[in-house]
């Protein structure tokens, strides 16, 4: 009698581990299908900012150029009255 009343419990512990698996895995597919919907949302935003990020990007490097420019006048200019 004990030996049955051991099957049968393990048998209910494996049924009852197995259901609990089955739920796991349902919660985790849909995790995962809501997860590549946002990825999906969010790379719908970030292809309308490129563009923004491409402007900006641009002005930075004028920015940079006109900076480095004024730098070259600036020391000819100091060179000149040094030389002068």
């Amino acid at each position: 009698m004990r030996d049955t009343s051991n099957d049968q419990r393990l048998d209910e512990f494996a049924r009852n581990v197995d259901g609990r698996f089955d739920r796991l895995e349902k919660r985790v597919d849909a995790g995962f299908k809501e997860l590549r919907g946002e990825m999906r949302e969010m790379r719908g935003e970030m292809n309308g900012l490129r563009g923004e990020f491409n402007a900006m990007h641009r002005t930075m490097v004028q920015f940079a150029a006109v900076l480095i420019a004024a730098l070259i006048g600036l020391f000819a200019a100091q060179l000149g009255v040094i030389l002068l």
